[in-house]
């Protein structure tokens, strides 16, 4: 198998090591025997869901497989978050994942306290960053949360990149390796703390010459406005561009809007997907719903 076709597995991982890379972000190293059979994608923005502990001393309960999918069952879902894998050593059998850390929240709270020899659950990744053949250029643009991808998708590939990254100010800034080809741009900001210029630096892009992609991660509605120039206002084809909402501003705050909504509307937001069709005209009216709706 190659590329974003990986079987469906589940391992739990053993934490090496854990330390702070900067103000905001801590890396964490897994392994351990649970890694065995591990498979990676190969590409730069695979993620994978992570599944903690309520003690962090004791072993996560995994999820089953059905039919190649994940079954929770009984499993909490609250205790569920999705990462992007920052590197994975194969040989060494070496899974890293950097984590944005703050206060609350199940996964930043896990791993500010992360030590060797704890253990958690996760699975086989998935990939979502597909550029077009025969690629000339691409920019990469990502907040903090989407740092670890948009930083490893610039140390694997080879097309010309323009790397934008949004953090919160320069000591949230990293070394990221130089290649030929590759300019980095680091912008104060966004991420919570004042409001992102994801849109503003998307909408003064250039446009080489040549078959270009823009992958944009960031806050969930920022990125709405994002999307909308880039499909609606540059008619981009779906091939040269992707968006990826890594995650939603006052989340807790969503979520209880969400829940409120009544199970006839949450049914008919989950029902936009399940009709089938193009994906990109499905998230047009996903998207549309949501606005409508507040959230």
């Amino acid at each position: 198998m190659s590329g974003t076709d990986v079987e469906m597995a589940v391992h739990h991982a053993e934490v090496l090591d854990a330390v702070d890379l900067t103000a905001g972000m801590r890396r964490v190293v897994f392994g351990g025997e649970g890694l065995a059979g591990y498979r990676s994608t190969g590409v730069g923005d695979e993620y994978i869901r992570l599944l903690f502990p309520t003690d962090p001393d004791r072993r996560p309960q995994l999820p089953g497989i059905v039919d190649g999918n994940l079954d929770y069952g009984s499993i909490d879902l609250d205790r569920l978050r999705t990462y992007t894998v920052r590197h994975w050593d194969a040989q060494a059998r070496r899974l890293t994942v950097d984590f944005v850390v703050h206060e609350g929240g199940v996964a930043a709270t896990w791993a500010r306290q992360a030590t060797p020899g704890q253990v958690i659950g996760l699975n086989t990744p998935t990939a979502l960053y597909g550029p077009p053949a025969g690629l000339d250029w691409q920019v990469l643009i990502a907040d903090y949360a989407g740092l670890p991808a948009a930083v490893r998708l610039a140390e694997t590939t080879t097309a010309a990149t323009r790397l934008v990254l949004e953090v919160p100010g320069p000591e949230h800034e990293i070394d990221v390796r130089a290649r030929p080809g590759l300019e980095v741009v680091w912008v104060h900001g966004g991420n919570g703390h004042a409001p992102s210029r994801l849109e503003e630096i998307v909408r003064a892009l250039p446009r080489p010459e040549g078959v270009g992609y823009v992958w944009v991660a960031g806050e969930s509605k920022v990125l709405r406005g994002v999307r909308k120039h880039l499909r609606h206002e540059l008619r981009l084809p779906a091939a040269a561009y992707k968006t990826v909402g890594y995650w939603i501003e006052d989340a807790e705050k969503w979520r209880e809007r969400y829940d409120g909504l009544g199970a006839d509307t949450r049914a008919a937001l989950d029902a936009i997907w399940e009709k089938g069709g193009d994906e990109e005209d499905l998230e047009d009216e996903y998207e549309a719903r949501l606005a409508e709706l507040g959230l």
